[in-house]
């Protein structure tokens, strides 16, 4: 099981569409790299420590009284989301990709 993990990482590595594919996802080193993370990654987790009960209420009362179908499961998911209140992952996560922008702008500025 070990070898064969080991094989399909090599192979992962030596492909040049995955490559360019991991590149592609990679936030761009410059002022527009930083606000996206901190928009999509930082900003919504703090936000879920600070007020996900309140938020989670808020969507089951809407959930409750919304007639239609899809928009209620939007309310459920947002519910769901915001329930638990934030995720130290996804916070860690946002952070290291920030530290990894970063990083690279200054690498690009030397």
């Amino acid at each position: 099981m070990k070898r064969r993990l080991h094989r399909a990482a090599r192979r992962a590595a030596a492909n040049p569409i995955l490559r360019q594919s991991f590149q592609s996802l990679k936030p761009k080193p410059n002022l527009w790299g930083i606000v996206g993370t901190l928009l999509l990654f930082i900003l919504p987790e703090i936000l879920a420590f600070w007020r996900g009960s309140e938020i989670a209420a808020w969507a089951h009362a809407h959930y409750l009284q919304e007639p239609d179908g899809i928009l209620r499961l939007n309310y459920r998911l947002l519910e769901m989301i915001f329930a638990e209140g934030g995720s130290w992952v996804n916070l860690g996560i946002g952070i290291a990709l920030l530290g990894w922008i970063v990083y690279e702008w200054r690498r690009e500025g030397s």
